[in-house]
């Protein structure tokens, strides 16, 4: 794996500097890269999505691991760096479009494969692009990411705390989400302003997920507007007349309470008894 010296080397020989405006702060400490790597539990010809390589220090690891890696990156220098180190032909441009939609283009490679999303995160990325794979791409069977810490606790948060949120109950409701790491920004060249985090998060199984019958996007559009007058009532922001209450009633779930305050599971059965 490059050191932090070649990495700047890499650089300073392009006359490149890091883009703060697209999150490029370089995950250089070998061990935490090891770290995440070993996390994924990769066997040899996994597929293997990459968002945000940046010189290529995590990629070179990957191949040694024998994964196939789907590289996408937006800074057309770093993917050049990464093809004239490595035999691997990088997506260039963002990896969502439309905010929500993965990219055709990594679509098209994947192939209707399944594959792990193993990436140190541009911050701005990670949210909608750990959702948006794991409400649309259910062939994406494991997510081992380096994001910032803030957003590792919004994922990991419970009810009635101040990270917890829509983010929180969406990732929550699909997958079981597990901490693997806290780096400082030490780990990282430039050296961001705060603490990072490695989280793993392993999607529900076929039989929990075909339960939702394809409302997977329609339940995060419900939480999400919850969420937006979270310190309202329930009976305020749906209607306290709504025929759903006597049945809500039994699951502990009552019009004078808050989005907030809903477990995860209550969020989903309000969601179903609202919207039938």
């Amino acid at each position: 794996m490059q050191t932090l010296s070649e990495i700047r080397a890499l650089l300073a020989g392009r006359d490149l500097r890091p883009k703060h405006r697209l999150g490029q702060n370089f995950l250089h400490d070998q061990n935490q890269l090891r770290r995440l790597i070993n996390a994924a539990h990769l066997s040899r010809g996994d597929v293997v999505l990459e968002v945000g390589p940046g010189t290529g220090t995590l990629t070179e690891a990957l191949l040694e691991a024998g994964a196939e890696v789907i590289a996408c990156e937006l800074d057309e220098n770093m993917a050049s760096i990464v093809e004239e180190r490595l035999p691997i032909e990088v997506i260039r441009g963002d990896a969502l479009v439309r905010q929500r939609e993965l990219n055709p283009a990594i679509v098209t490679r994947i192939n209707g494969r399944p594959f792990k999303l193993v990436a140190n995160l541009p911050y701005q990325i990670a949210s909608p692009l750990m959702t948006t794979l794991l409400i649309d791409h259910p062939n994406c069977v494991g997510q081992f990411v380096t994001i910032q810490k803030e957003v590792a606790d919004r994922l990991t948060a419970g009810p009635s705390t101040k990270a917890y949120g829509p983010l929180s109950v969406i990732v929550q409701a699909f997958a079981d989400v597990g901490r693997i790491g806290t780096l400082s920004p030490s780990c990282f060249w430039p050296e961001p302003e705060v603490t990072s985090a490695m989280v793993g998060i392993a999607p529900i199984d076929e039989r929990r997920r075909a339960e939702w019958g394809g409302h997977e996007r329609e339940f995060a559009r419900f939480v999400t507007e919850l969420f937006t007058k979270r310190r309202k009532q329930l009976g305020t922001i749906i209607g306290r007349a709504h025929p759903a209450w006597q049945a809500l009633a039994g699951l502990g779930i009552t019009p004078q309470m808050r989005p907030e305050a809903l477990r995860v599971e209550q969020h989903v059965a309000l969601c179903r008894h609202i919207n039938t």
